[in-house]
């Protein structure tokens, strides 16, 4: 049964989540079809850069995405406080970099003469924009309806792109959040399309490394790992990039090996997966969109999200549990905000 999504959100409990588009029938619609012989890769390239422009305007950073052929996953965190001090000029700005906006916002912004009542309309208008602009299913909404659109163009036919929703997933922890952008990451990898990060083409990770090599500057519309060069007032991950590599790498390990043979291996023991133990690491990095339900989190942030959105009930909760509210190594990483 569908879920409304004000039951999927709760920015009081975290700004984190992760979603998951997936093409009509779960066809490869941003891969090859080996039905049609034709191929369709070039289009992980528009759904990457439409991600990257869209973190751009909305107040919405992104903490790790994969484009795969038939799905897109996206981790993203919400940051609501910086849309509120947004001066109105600024909304409008951001919102017609998108859509056309009003005749009135139009003239607004071109500084032309409006009457009082016009100007209270403008801004009437601005408060609906910029509560879009921290809104979740707007971001997604255009994100797929752009991609939907150019390719049913490219394509000369009509119909639906993507499946009707997108699935989310809240993540409440710290934990969950950094084994979320550890799956998304490692896509690629686990559907044998790569061997290592450096071949992990769409991902957050393939961009983030890229451009280090490049030019050793941050991705806009990323959020940053934790350098000397990060101001304070930048919310982050409070672990470098090298840190999140050696977690990747050991990751990849396990899932190229398999979890038997990697178990044997003495790097794999003495590896540090955030504070969990490896066999919940290597349940998580193999399937935590299946593992966990509507949100992932210990046993306490989860009976705190499912208050806070009025359900009778949480699905998964144990699974969420046993992989979260185990203490086996003292935790390495914090977020911080």
């Amino acid at each position: 049964m569908a879920q409304s999504r004000k039951s999927l959100i709760s920015l009081q409990d975290t700004p984190y989540y992760h979603c998951i588009s997936r093409c009509v029938r779960r066809s490869y619609l941003c891969g090859y079809d080996r039905s049609t012989d034709t191929s369709y890769e070039h289009r992980k390239s528009w759904v990457e850069k439409r991600l990257l422009f869209l973190s751009k305007i909305f107040s919405i950073d992104i903490c790790a995405y994969a484009v795969m052929s038939n799905h897109v996953h996206v981790v993203l965190s919400v940051n609501k406080s910086v849309a509120l001090a947004w001066p109105v000029d600024t909304v409008l700005k951001q919102w017609h970099k998108m859509h056309k906006g009003t005749l009135l916002t139009k003239k607004y912004l071109k500084g032309e003469l409006l009457s009082e009542s016009e100007l209270d309309t403008v801004k009437a208008t601005a408060e609906v924009y910029r509560k879009r602009l921290f809104d979740i299913s707007w971001f997604m909404r255009n994100l797929n309806e752009f991609i939907a659109r150019k390719a049913n163009e490219e394509d000369k036919c009509t119909g639906r792109f993507w499946e009707g929703r997108f699935r989310s997933q809240a993540l409440l922890t710290e934990k969950a959040l950094l084994s979320c952008m550890a799956y998304v990451d490692l896509n690629p990898i686990r559907a044998r399309a790569a061997t290592n990060l450096k071949n992990s083409l769409y991902t957050s990770m393939y961009t983030r490394l890229a451009s280090s090599a490049l030019n050793n500057k941050p991705v806009k519309g990323l959020i940053q790992f934790k350098t000397h060069r990060v101001n304070n007032g930048h919310r982050c991950l409070n672990l470098t990039l090298n840190d999140y590599c050696e977690l990747l790498n050991n990751s990849i390990t396990l899932l190229l090996d398999g979890s038997a043979q990697a178990s044997k291996q003495e790097n794999c023991d003495k590896a540090n997966y955030i504070g969990l133990g490896k066999a919940q690491w290597i349940k998580i990095i193999n399937d935590f969109e299946n593992t966990f339900s509507f949100a992932a989190g210990d046993k306490v942030s989860m009976q705190k999200f499912k208050k806070h959105t009025n359900r009778k009930r949480m699905a998964k909760q144990k699974s969420a549990s046993l992989c979260f509210d185990c203490s086996f190594i003292s935790q390495k990483v914090e977020l911080q905000s």
